[in-house]
């Protein structure tokens, strides 16, 4: 089992726990990094969905930077294993919630997050069903960032207008923004 070091905030060098699965890519230390610059404040505060979570990364830095709470939603059980051994050894389990599931298949009906960040297969074509989903649950003025291959080419939506586009090694991520 490999890990991952929280970048800053309250968990700043603690680690998230990585499960050695062949299905699971965790965003890199340098995507992550520029990830939380470039979203800055509107972190502090915010309702956040980490979908495809994986082992957490993205929701637990999220948190430990002052996200209000944070929804996991992760299908593969020995990810899902990690990612709860991870919250509870952190102490979050007041601030987030696990979902074991597919995204697709998990009623969001009654949610509104500030700030979503998927990491869907790279293969799959989750993405764009995954953009008409997430402009749904978003406020105006919410933000999502799509984590996508770095050769892959953005993905438009009707409902969400793309505002950044950064490239980081074999990653990209897409941000967009609720009008």
């Amino acid at each position: 089992m490999g890990t991952l070091r929280i970048i800053a905030g309250e968990l700043r060098g603690r680690r998230i726990r990585i499960p050695d699965t062949a299905s699971l890519r965790p965003t890199g230390e340098r995507a992550r990094e520029a990830l939380f610059s470039i979203l800055g404040e509107a972190i502090r505060g915010a309702r956040v969905l980490d979908a495809y979570a994986g082992s957490g990364a993205f929701g637990i830095e999220a948190l430990s930077r002052g996200a209000a709470e944070a929804l996991f939603i992760e299908a593969e059980a020995s990810a899902f294993e990690a990612l709860t051994a991870n919250v509870e050894r952190l102490g979050l389990a007041g601030r987030a919630r696990l979902v074991r599931g597919r995204v697709g298949e998990v009623s969001l009906a009654a949610e509104a997050f500030d700030v979503i960040f998927a990491d869907p297969p790279y293969r799959g074509g989750e993405r764009a069903p995954f953009l008409e989903l997430a402009a749904g649950l978003l406020p105006p003025g919410g933000i999502l960032v799509l984590e996508r291959e770095g050769r892959a080419t953005a993905v438009a939506s009707e409902r969400l207008q793309p505002y950044r586009s950064a490239v980081y090694g074999r990653c990209a991520l897409d941000f967009y923004r609720r009008p």
